[in-house]
C-alpha cells in the first residue's frame, strides 16, 4: 500500500490533457520532456508516483512527486527543464539586449577605428562605453549574436541570418531570404 500524497495532481485541463498526451508521443520533443509529460499523464489516470515514474522510463517516484507539485504550481511549463546546475548566467537579457544593440549601430571610425564589426571591435566598443560590459569576452559576444540569428557575412559584417548587404546599381542595398525561416525549422 502507498503512502498518502502529501500534493496530489489537481484535474488537468482539456488543453493541458491535449497537449500533454501529444508530447508524449512526440518522437522529435527531447527525452526528457516526453518523459515528463508520460510522468504527468499517468499520474491524471490515477497511478501512483513510483508507477508513473516506471511508465516514464525513470526509476524515482521523488522525482515524479516534485514533478507534479510544480505542475500544480506553474501548470504545462513546469514539463521544461530549469537550469541544469553549473555557474548562473553572467549576463542577463537586459544585457544581451545591450550587445545586440551595440553590433547593430553602424561603426563610427572616429571613436570605435573601424568601419566594420569585428568579434574585437565590438568587444572593445561594449567594454569602453560608459553603459558598456567591462570583462565582456569575444566569446560570450558571438554566443549573444549567434543566438539571435545572427552571421559573419564575407563582406566582414554581421548581419541577421537571411539577410546580407548587396551593391545594385552602385548602391548598398539590405536584401532579405524569403526562405529563412523555413529552412530553419
Amino acid at each position: 500500500m502507498t503512502r498518502r500524497q502529501k500534493d496530489p495532481l489537481r484535474p488537468l485541463t482539456q488543453e493541458e490533457q491535449t497537449r500533454l498526451e501529444h508530447l508524449s508521443r512526440a518522437s522529435s520533443a527531447s527525452a526528457s520532456h516526453v518523459a515528463r509529460a508520460k510522468a504527468v499523464l499517468a499520474v491524471a489516470a490515477g497511478h501512483s508516483y513510483t508507477a508513473a515514474a516506471q511508465f516514464a522510463g525513470r526509476r524515482s517516484g521523488d522525482a515524479v512527486a516534485h514533478l507534479v507539485a510544480r505542475f500544480n504550481k506553474e501548470g504545462l511549463s513546469a514539463i521544461e527543464p530549469r537550469h541544469g546546475g553549473g555557474p548562473a548566467p553572467t549576463y542577463t537579457h537586459k544585457e544581451r539586449e545591450r550587445i545586440l544593440s551595440e553590433a547593430q549601430r553602424p561603426p563610427d571610425w572616429e571613436r570605435d577605428h573601424t568601419a566594420t564589426w569585428s568579434l574585437r571591435t565590438l568587444q572593445r566598443a561594449l567594454r569602453q562605453a560608459a553603459d558598456g560590459l567591462p570583462n565582456i569576452s569575444t566569446y560570450t559576444v558571438w554566443c549573444v549574436l549567434r543566438d539571435a540569428g545572427w552571421s559573419w557575412q564575407q563582406a566582414r559584417s554581421w548581419c541577421p541570418t537571411g539577410t546580407a548587404w548587396r551593391k545594385r546599381q552602385g548602391k548598398l542595398v539590405l536584401v532579405r531570404d524569403p526562405d529563412t525561416e523555413p529552412k530553419k525549422s
